[in-house]
Parts: structure tokens; sequence; C-alpha cells
């Protein structure tokens, strides 16, 4: 019997998992401009919440500097107030035209506290990536209660899965090891 296919829907909840974390990484400021910290601030544009993201251009001219000039200059001072009011920790400067964000850059402290962060968030995708093979592990079980499956069949699957397991795991310490890479950089 070959249960590989069978894997696809853990897979993908485990790949999902890393997706997720990977997301959630990159608004973590690591003292270099990221457009993605902006992810989540929205403007009141004419009575309407619209992510940032999609009034204007946003540029990167610089390792520290972002810039975000919006198509209508008229709203320039709901994209700040936005940016005031969100959780982005840099306060944005506007010339009337353009607003420009400075990224500090990051004490040695501020570093250290960052990689915790990364790490705590990613030990909280591998408890989301074993809680999926506790899941796949007690879903064919069953079926080895059921006699769908055999001991046989149930021992190469219980590999097959804390290989996948593995394999995740791997991949989210890979993506640790980046960030922390990008934090400590200077």
């Amino acid at each position: 019997m070959q249960y590989k296919g069978e894997y696809k829907k853990y897979r993908e909840i485990m790949e999902e998992a890393i997706l997720t974390f990977e997301e959630h990484l990159t608004t973590i400021r690591a003292g270099r401009a990221n457009a993605a910290i902006l992810n989540g601030v929205a403007v009141d544009y004419y009575g309407v919440k619209t992510p940032i993201t999609q009034i204007g251009n946003i540029t990167v001219p610089e390792a520290r500097l972002l810039v975000i000039q919006p198509w209508d200059s008229s709203i320039i001072k709901e994209v700040v107030k936005a940016l005031m009011a969100s959780d982005i920790g840099i306060t944005p400067s506007s010339d009337g035209k353009v607003i420009r964000l400075v990224f500090p850059s990051l004490t040695e402290e501020r570093r250290r506290e960052l990689q915790k962060v990364v790490k705590h968030h990613g030990e909280e995708a591998k408890v989301k990536v074993r809680n999926v093979r506790r899941d796949a592990l007690e879903d064919y079980k069953k079926q080895q209660k059921e006699s769908t499956i055999t001991e046989d069949d149930f021992k190469t699957i219980e590999k097959d899965i804390q290989e996948l397991t593995d394999n995740h795991i791997k991949m989210i310490d890979d993506v640790i090891k980046r960030k922390e890479e990008e934090i400590l950089e200077v």
C-alpha cells in the first residue's frame, strides 16, 4: 500500500503553519526598511478603511528608509494619522507630497529581544506542526482499530508522518535562522 498521496492534507496544513509564521515575521522590524511592516495599516480613504498598500506607491530607496507616495496627495494627512495610530513604532514625516519612514538602528538589547520573539513564534509554529502529526496519527489509529489498515501499515504510516513532521520542523528552524541573521546584521 502507498500512503504518500494520502498525506497531502497533513502536508498542506503543516505548510500553512510555516507560511503563517513567515508572514508574521515580516511584521517584525529588523532595523531595515520593509514594506511588509505596513500590512495591516488601513487609511480612512473617503470614509472607507483602505489598506495603505492600495493608496499609493511604497518604495525603499535606502536600507533604512521607506517612502509612501499616495496617488491622491489630499490624503497625506489621513495616511500620517493612520501610521501614527498603528503599532509600527516609527514616526512618519511628510513634505506634503510623500511620507517618509526612517527606520532607526536597532540597539544590541533590542536585537536580542527580537531574537527571542522570533524563537517564540517559531516554537508556536512547531507546536502547530506537531499537532498536525498528532491528529494524523490519531486518524490512522482509528483506521487500524477499524481494521482498515494493518499494524504494519500503521508503523509505515507513523514513520512517514514523523519524517514529514521532521522536514517541516527543519524548515521552521531554517526560517528562524534567516530571520535571526537579518536581525543581527549591523
